[in-house]
């Protein structure tokens, strides 16, 4: 299962990397990506729910990048890196299905499959901060997401 989740990631960062460098239109993007890279009906709602959440919560994420890794501004980060950030931060606070370090380890497999040499260290470093001084922010969002669900 974790493969095939993983899959789904993979294809959500795809689809936001490309809507992120040329903007094209998210759904048109997806079922490009989903033609190239079939998956189970299950995985690719999970793909779209990633590409759809992240879209939808950018602001805050955004916000969240820019506190944890000042240094860098998020528009002069790598597409890459952006993008594995919005999708780890997506996955910690708004999929509460997820485990909080399984979302940060999943992010950081991303970063060394497809960011630079030191991608993985920066998407762990950043996501880590995140994780340890803003604990109240993710968890009063995912009891939110939970009682929404029931």
């Amino acid at each position: 299962m974790l493969s095939r989740r993983r899959d789904a990631r993979i294809v959500a960062l795809q689809a936001l990397f490309e809507i992120d460098m040329v903007g094209h239109d998210p759904e048109t993007v997806l079922m490009h990506r989903f033609e190239e890279k079939p998956l189970s009906k299950r995985h690719a709602q999970y793909a779209r729910h990633l590409v759809q959440g992240v879209l939808a919560n950018l602001k805050e994420i955004d916000s969240l990048i820019s506190k944890y890794a000042p240094a860098r501004p998020v528009n002069q980060l790598s597409c890459i890196d952006r993008n594995i950030l919005r999708i780890g931060l997506y996955e910690m606070i708004y999929v509460p299905q997820t485990p909080i370090r399984a979302a940060i380890n999943e992010a950081v497999e991303l970063a060394k499959s497809f960011g630079s040499d030191n991608s993985y260290r920066f998407v762990n470093g950043v996501l880590g901060a995140v994780y340890d001084n803003e604990r109240s922010l993710i968890m009063s969002h995912r009891k939110k997401k939970v009682r929404r669900e029931k």
